[in-house]
């Protein structure tokens, strides 16, 4: 199993890398990412959450199946735009309400090595959003208000004890 890096982490900030190889050491490591992820009870773990910063994330939402990300990038996304809680394994603990266009299209390689285009909307668009964004070095909190992100870590400081 792989450790999820947490709040506070510098890991968490930084921008993942491309994957120029899908071998069987990135296909490995995506099994293990998927375990990771159910054993923490999530929908969505990027690469970056495990100490690794490849390009990479899975999602398995409710309603759909297990997915793998590679290289993913979003090339369109819907003005509609929805709000709802969302929380992240790496900030345990801390959910808030945050808004995100509702659908988006996403282009990337599957764990074969196979470039996939995939039209998403409601909660699986969202989940793209919050991974994707954890490849660019953003957390959920980060698309907060000042007074809620500092209110919501506060709260979390005192629950870990940091």
């Amino acid at each position: 199993m792989l450790e999820i890096v947490t709040y506070g982490n510098p890991l968490l900030k930084k921008h993942s890398v491309l994957v120029s190889d899908i071998n069987e050491d990135v296909v490995r490591f995506i099994d293990e990412m998927f375990d990771t992820m159910y054993r923490g009870k999530g929908i969505g773990l990027a690469a970056v959450q495990v100490g690794n910063l490849k390009r990479i994330f899975i999602t398995h939402a409710p309603k759909d199946m297990p997915r793998v990300f590679i290289n993913p990038e979003i090339v369109e996304t819907s003005l509609d735009e929805d709000v709802y809680e969302e929380g992240c394994l790496s900030i345990p603990g801390i959910n808030a309400d945050v808004v995100r266009p509702f659908s988006v299209k996403v282009q990337a390689w599957n764990e074969k090595g196979k470039p996939f285009t995939i039209d998403a909307d409601g909660l699986l668009a969202r989940v793209i959003q919050h991974e994707l964004d954890h490849l660019n070095g953003i957390l959920f909190i980060d698309r907060l208000n000042d007074k809620k992100r500092e209110r919501l870590l506060r709260h979390y400081r005192k629950k870990v004890k940091v």
